[in-house]
């Protein structure tokens, strides 16, 4: 069949005719190629991906495994069975056993004073003196009356032995002599009361007179202490009463000198309870040789009571104290595949009980001979890696008890 192309006008050329079905059967084919090539390269894409997140991953954790951290650097110490100081705290205040206020027990106008303030004086030593010329006129005419009176007595004592004088004369003359005594007695009192002393041995203080001044009876004129020896008065609640007992040792220390103690035993434990605050006061006798102690100062006291049976201790910092409860870091051995042994931490939960002297007393949670984080507990967490420094401990200060 020859077509002819409608505009020809050239030679005529035959051309053969197309079949009407030759591109429906070519086009499909080649979409359904073109469909896999991007499924496969699709699939490679994703294959690609997955494959190189797992790489990745595998890549990462065995990067961590084979770069652990390095073990931290802590203190280690040993828990210990113990027998721990048993102790009382209380707090109180010191006093004088000997403290008065020096006053004058007359009337008078002082006329020399007879002390420096501030110095040490012994029981006698005189103070003040107030005027007493009249007083020294009175005796000197006591005794001249005692003098004739005596005199008179002995003359009518011999009439009387050679019967010659009555026995009235002698009794007359007996109690003139005894009334001029008892002047005389009466006057010397009123004298001594006029020379004001020391009514023992002790540190005068600030003077509180002048000479010239008038002093009526009762006036202070200087304080005077007896620093010797002083009492510690302090109150204990009425559970702790019962484990008190005359003569057991106090210890007692004063912020004036911090770290330095006094001891002193407890020589007096009031028989009553207070109804207001149900405290019982105990007072303590201190001995102070160095007089640095001062009456009126607060004191810290201890008692010291017998001792407890032992208990499980560890030193403070041991202990982690949390709202969540008190712990510690127990340091455990590990086996490593190599066979070598490893050092790690896991935090324990313990009960712990007073504190004494910088060490903690633990009821629950750990054993005699365990080895537990001293220092660095901040660096830990469970399951950590250790290593034990081989520096010494830093010492840890010692607080009073709490109980």
């Amino acid at each position: 069949m020859t077509v002819r192309r409608e505009g020809d006008t050239g030679d005529k050329t035959e051309v053969p005719p197309r079949e009407l079905d030759e591109n429906p059967r070519k086009r499909p084919v080649r979409m359904v190629r073109w469909f896999i090539i991007a499924g496969i390269l699709l699939v490679l894409l994703v294959g690609g991906l997955v494959g190189f997140n797992a790489f990745r991953a595998h890549m990462i954790a065995q990067f961590f495994a084979n770069n652990k951290p390095p073990p931290v650097t802590i203190s280690a110490v040993e828990v210990k069975s113990e027998v721990l100081p048993n102790l009382q705290r209380a707090v109180g205040s010191l006093a004088a056993v000997h403290q008065v206020n020096v006053t004058s027990d007359v009337n008078g106008r002082i006329t020399e004073i007879l002390f420096t303030a501030g110095s040490r004086v012994v029981k006698g030593a005189p103070l003040v003196q107030l005027f007493d010329q009249p007083e020294q006129g009175d005796l000197a005419s006591f005794k001249a009356q005692a003098t004739v009176s005596r005199l008179a007595l002995e003359r009518a004592r011999q009439l009387a032995a050679r019967q010659v004088g009555p026995q009235v004369t002698v009794d007359q003359t007996q109690a003139a002599f005894d009334q001029a005594n008892a002047g005389i007695a009466k006057t010397e009192a009123i004298i001594s009361q006029k020379l004001v002393r020391a009514p023992f041995d002790g540190v005068l203080g600030v003077r509180q007179v002048e000479v010239g001044q008038f002093l009526t009876a009762g006036t202070q004129i200087v304080s005077l202490t007896d620093l010797s020896t002083l009492f510690a008065n302090f109150t204990v609640t009425e559970k702790d009463s019962a484990r008190l007992a005359v003569g057991q040792t106090v210890r007692v220390s004063v912020d004036a000198y911090p770290g330095r103690e006094f001891d002193g035993k407890i020589t007096t434990i009031e028989p009553q309870i207070a109804t207001e605050t149900r405290n019982i006061r105990v007072q303590a006798t201190i001995v102070n040789p160095d007089n640095i102690l001062k009456p009126g100062m607060f004191a810290d006291v201890i008692v010291v009571l017998p001792d407890k049976p032992p208990a499980v201790t560890v030193p403070e910092t041991a202990v982690d104290y949390t709202l969540y409860g008190d712990s510690v870091y127990l340091i455990k051995e590990k086996k490593e595949d190599d066979g070598k042994t490893s050092l790690t931490v896991e935090r324990t939960f313990v009960r712990t009980g007073d504190r004494i002297n910088g060490r903690a007393i633990i009821e629950k949670g750990v054993q005699p001979g365990d080895r537990v984080a001293a220092v660095g507990q901040l660096k830990l967490q469970s399951g950590a890696a250790v290593e034990i420094s081989k520096d010494p401990m830093p010492q840890i200060p010692a607080e009073p008890p709490l109980n």
